[in-house]
């Protein structure tokens, strides 16, 4: 069985992260969407909302493409948390060349920390790719309308926690 990790924050998932999601189920089995608790982030949405916001998107996309679709929750190194779910490979998700500099070096290192995991770099749909859940908050915040970038239920999540 092929199993992916697709990392990340989450907070919260936009149509750019399920963009990434969907041509992620044709290279694995299994995709486990790994979402980093990172503290020092100060998600605006707490995990459980991140996990179960996750999990409500992936449902009707996994029962499409065959694919098993988790949310798993991690706070240790990437590297470590691919080897705990027993990812062969790490998906990440690339919008600019500005994402591929930080990118190639985690790479590198997490090659240096294990070489038999490989790192997959997938293009977000061009319309996807100025997408950013930082953006995407603070937009929200301030009033402006994201419904071009989330799902209705994430909208609505992100409409209550402004109000």
């Amino acid at each position: 069985m092929r199993i992916g990790l697709y990392p990340g924050t989450f907070d919260p998932i936009t149509h750019g992260h399920i963009d990434i999601i969907r041509r992620a189920t044709v290279l694995v089995d299994r995709l486990v969407i790994g979402v980093a608790i990172n503290r020092d982030k100060g998600p605006l949405f707490d995990l459980e909302e991140r996990l179960a916001m996750i999990e409500a998107e992936v449902v009707s996309l996994s029962e499409q493409t065959g694919t098993e679709i988790v949310a798993h929750p991690f706070e240790n190194l990437l590297i470590d948390c691919a080897r705990d779910v027993g990812a062969q490979i790490i998906i990440r998700g690339l919008r600019a060349v500005a994402d591929f500099e930080y990118e190639f070096q985690m790479v590198g290192m997490n090659r240096a920390l294990d070489d038999t995991i490989e790192t997959v770099f997938l293009m977000a749909e061009a319309r996807h790719q100025a997408i950013a859940s930082k953006l995407v908050k603070e937009i929200a915040r301030l009033g402006g309308d994201v419904s071009n970038f989330v799902t209705p239920p994430v909208l609505k999540a992100l409409q209550e926690r402004y109000d």
